[in-house]
Parts: structure tokens; C-alpha cells; sequence
């Protein structure tokens, strides 16, 4: 397709009134983005429970209108609203887009996507590019991940093209929780089994009516015990694996059941 260039010469007639113009509108788009950002945020926190992470999830939409919308304005102030002046704007972008800047572009499409996708949203727990965290915004460029230990670790979103992601929650409040033990092989398995069972079901952590599995396995150097179970609020999760562990410990050590030694477990693969 032959594009005309003499479209452009449109751009003559500007002034610095439209370029002040269009920099009033990028800059109250901006602080408009985050004071929606920070107010969401703070209705999501404060507010019940069960809302907060459709609250959320409402934050990048958002933010995406008021940038498209944004877009929308500016575009007719520098470009004359006609079809041959759009179809030399949208091939020129391309270009650029495709060239010039062609990582970026390719995380702004991936933001794009994900949003509209809902692969992941603000408040899930995920695994992207090896860190493991809580999900605090999903810009157009990149997702902002604060990790366990408060660490806010910034991803490109291109990576969802090339790299697995990991959603512990998708979308939901709880999440599965493993706490693990190793036992002396010689034990009362079934009654070991039965025990850690209760100290989950009785955990002040665990969402009420949620499933209480315990995964026996046998290994050359003892025996392998995962206990699993939903936590009631997925920022609790640590907290709740901690507690399991904590309390199984005790209550096993109660029923005079050896704990597997250096010696046993030195080597274990999976």
C-alpha cells in the first residue's frame, strides 16, 4: 500500500498551544491513573474481604481506558481526523513499534493481552520468571511482584510469551498450602497420617469446608509426609504453613516418633 505523506503536512500548521495542549492531557491522564490506582487500592484494603480482589482486577482496566482515551484526544490535535491521516498514523506506529522499539512493543501487546485475558490480576499469588509473589500492579510495560520477604521485583510482561506462569489463586482468596515432614521409617503410619490430618483441620488459619489431604512416600531414607491444606486468606499462607509445621512437630514428637537424620536424608532427588 502506497502511503500519501502529504497527509503530514498537517503537522505545519501546529503550534506550541497544541503541543502545551497535549501535554496538559498525557499529564492529567497520568495523575488521574494514579490517583484511581491508590483510591482502588485503599477501597480494596479497607473493604470486605471477599471484594478485594475484584476490586483489584478492576485497577489495570482502568488505567488502560484512561490511556486509550487519552490517545484517543491527543491524536486529532496533531493529525488532521481524516481516513488517509489515520491509515498513515496507525502504518507509521507500526513501524515503529515493529523497529525501533520492538522488546517494548512487545510488552505493551503482552500487558494488552493479559489484561484482557485475565491471565493473572492484582492480588494473585504467581510464578513469573522464577519469583514467587503477590501480584501488587500489572502496568502496560511490565507486572510489579512483591515477593514474601517485601522485595517488589518488576518482570517484563513480554515474558508470558516465552516463560511459564504459575497462579496459585486465580482470582480467589485461598490458596493450597504443603507443609512437609521426615519420618524415622520406623513409625505408626497410620496414626502419624490421622494426626497431622487433625492439626490442619484444627489450624485457625484453614478455610472451613476446604479438603485435608496427607501424601505418604516412602524414600530410601525415611518417610516423607505432605500435608496439604487451604488457607482461609492467601497473605497468610507463610504464617499458615508455619503453623502446621510448628504444631506437627509437637504432636508427633507427643506420640514418640523419630524424626529422619542427617544421615538418612543426605541424598533425595524430587
Amino acid at each position: 500500500m502506497n502511503i500519501d505523506f502529504s497527509t503530514w503536512a498537517y503537522l505545519e500548521k501546529l503550534t506550541w498551544k497544541h503541543v502545551l495542549l497535549a501535554l496538559t492531557v498525557l499529564i492529567a491522564a497520568r495523575f488521574l491513573s494514579f490517583f484511581l490506582r491508590g483510591l482502588l487500592r485503599r477501597i480494596a484494603e479497607s473493604g470486605s474481604p471477599h471484594l478485594r480482589l475484584s476490586i483489584l482486577r478492576v485497577t489495570p482496566i482502568v488505567r488502560l481506558l484512561i490511556g486509550i482515551t487519552a490517545v484517543i484526544v491527543i491524536v486529532p490535535i496533531f493529525v488532521e481526523p481524516t481516513f488517509r491521516n489515520a491509515v498513515a498514523v496507525i502504518a507509521s506506529v507500526g513501524l515503529v513499534l515493529a523497529f525501533a522499539f520492538k522488546d517494548y512493543g512487545s510488552s505493551l501487546v503482552a500487558g494488552l493481552v493479559n489484561v484482557l485475558e485475565n491471565t493473572y490480576q492484582p492480588g494473585d499469588w504467581i510464578e513469573l520468571g522464577g519469583v514467587y509473589g503477590e501480584v501488587k500492579s500489572i502496568e502496560l510495560r511490565a507486572t510489579h511482584i512483591v515477593t514474601a520477604d517485601d522485595t517488589e521485583v518488576i518482570i517484563p510482561n513480554s515474558h508470558i510469551w516465552s516463560g511459564n506462569i504459575a497462579n496459585a489463586t486465580s482470582g480467589n482468596r485461598s490458596l493450597l498450602c504443603v507443609a512437609e515432614f521426615y519420618l524415622h521409617p520406623d513409625h505408626d503410619a497410620m496414626r502419624a497420617r490421622a494426626q497431622l490430618a487433625q492439626i490442619a483441620e484444627t489450624s485457625s488459619y484453614r478455610k472451613s469446608d476446604t479438603p485435608v489431604a496427607v501424601i505418604v512416600m516412602e524414600k530410601p531414607w525415611g518417610t516423607k509426609y505432605r500435608l496439604k491444606a487451604y488457607v482461609k486468606e492467601s497473605r497468610d499462607q507463610f504464617l499458615f504453613i508455619s503453623d502446621l509445621t510448628v504444631r506437627g512437630k509437637e504432636a508427633l514428637r507427643a506420640m514418640g516418633i523419630r524424626f529422619a537424620q542427617a544421615p538418612y536424608a543426605a541424598v533425595e532427588s524430587g
